[in-house]
């Protein structure tokens, strides 16, 4: 039902994806990289925004009982987990959730514990706030990721918080309910909070399947602030909308306290609306956006095997990212993105800014038109 192959002009609607020179990029690179689709939003939520526009007002808003029955009927009838509305805190995104979280759970000099390489503001949010960074570097091995379940333990010892991410950004695991299992029991034995970024969790491939951390047990539950966001699944980042889901109430009040001391309050009418549309209206657009998703997946990996075998794609399960192993090209961090760059005008994301572990891949975004992939691969075949 839905078109995915039309190409949308977004040059000069204030995208930063589309603007390479107030970030240091050459005029005529094609930008695969920031986490934002290319294509629209399902027309069930435009019809909403544009209903909403023509009314005129703008004012103070909260979300009303319709928001919280599609908030809880999508997890439910998406995931299997069961909510309840006084878990639910609407925050401007889930970074922000985020660093709220660390101030609010965590003291200067405690420990993180994050897994690289990995989604760069999980660092970040140790670091500017003034906590300890611990990492459990993932273990890369026959083109995926795995834990390294001995080193996770042995550091989160120390820790005070485990950032997980799941599905992973950028390595792609969706992480079974074993490997979940597994780092929820080792949380627990060492009293560790766990904040689960699962903002990648409905574009995930069959046959792999998202489980939502905190549904597993009722004790990850209890030590856990999941944070969640239509944003993604629907490219919504630019309304500022997720939601974060706390059960203990006592994480839940110091969560609130540090919420409130940040000077927020109503959430953005747009983004409420939004999510509310999204999560009522566009389960089969977002089924539809995943075998498209998949598809390019595909003719990716075939396309690097036939015309750039020195780049792998390491295997997808989850999220529209596309991570490629690229140090068969035998080239320096800092060599390969320049030529990313300058050689082939492609604008990726360089691994080395989601760790260490990051050095020699690019991360590129794939949730565009075909002809635009193409494009792509077809300059990257320059490097």
């Amino acid at each position: 039902m839905y078109d995915f192959n039309t190409v949308i002009e977004r040059r000069n609607t204030n995208s930063i994806k589309y603007d390479p020179v107030s970030r240091g990029k050459p005029e005529d690179v094609l930008p695969l990289w920031v986490a934002d689709m290319d294509f629209a939003t399902p027309p069930c939520v435009q019809d909403t925004l544009v209903s909403r526009a023509r009314h005129g007002i703008f004012g103070y808003s909260e979300p009303d009982a319709s928001y919280w029955t599609a908030v809880q009927e999508w997890y439910k009838n998406r995931f299997e987990w069961e909510t309840q509305k006084e878990w639910l805190f609407i925050t401007p995104g889930v970074v922000n959730a985020l660093y709220i979280a660390v101030r609010a759970l965590t003291k200067p000099e405690d420990a993180i514990l994050i897994q690289q390489p990995v989604y760069y503001p999980f660092g970040s949010s140790a670091v500017k706030t003034g906590r300890k960074l611990l990492v459990n570097e993932l273990v890369y091995k026959d083109g995926s990721y795995t834990i390294d379940f001995e080193d996770f333990e042995n550091k989160i010892k120390e820790a005070k918080l485990f950032i997980l991410c799941n599905p992973h950004n950028p390595a792609g695991r969706v992480w079974t309910r074993d490997e979940l299992l597994r780092m929820g029991e080792i949380c627990l034995r060492h009293g560790v909070i766990v904040i689960s970024d699962e903002i990648h969790q409905d574009i995930v491939f069959l046959p792999f399947k998202h489980l939502v951390f905190a549904g597993l047990d009722a004790r990850f539950a209890d030590i856990t602030i999941t944070c969640t966001s239509p944003s993604k699944t629907f490219n919504l980042a630019g309304l500022q909308h997720a939601n974060i889901f706390i059960f203990n109430k006592n994480l839940r009040d110091l969560f609130k306290q540090e919420y409130e001391r940040c000077g927020l309050s109503q959430p953005n009418i747009m983004g409420i609306i939004s999510c509310e549309a999204a999560y009522t209206g566009g389960a089969q657009w977002l089924d539809e956006l995943i075998d498209y998703i998949a598809d390019n997946m595909l003719f990716l990996d075939n396309y690097l095997k036939k015309q750039i075998p020195k780049i792998k794609l390491v295997k997808p399960e989850g999220t529209y990212l596309a991570w490629l192993d690229c140090s068969g090209l035998k080239l320096s961090a800092k060599d390969l993105d320049t030529a990313i760059t300058k050689k082939c005008k492609l604008w990726l994301n360089d691994g080395v800014m989601f760790g260490r572990g990051g050095s020699g891949f690019q991360r590129m975004n794939v949730a565009c038109p075909r002809s635009v992939l193409e494009n792509a691969l077809e300059r990257l075949k320059k490097i």
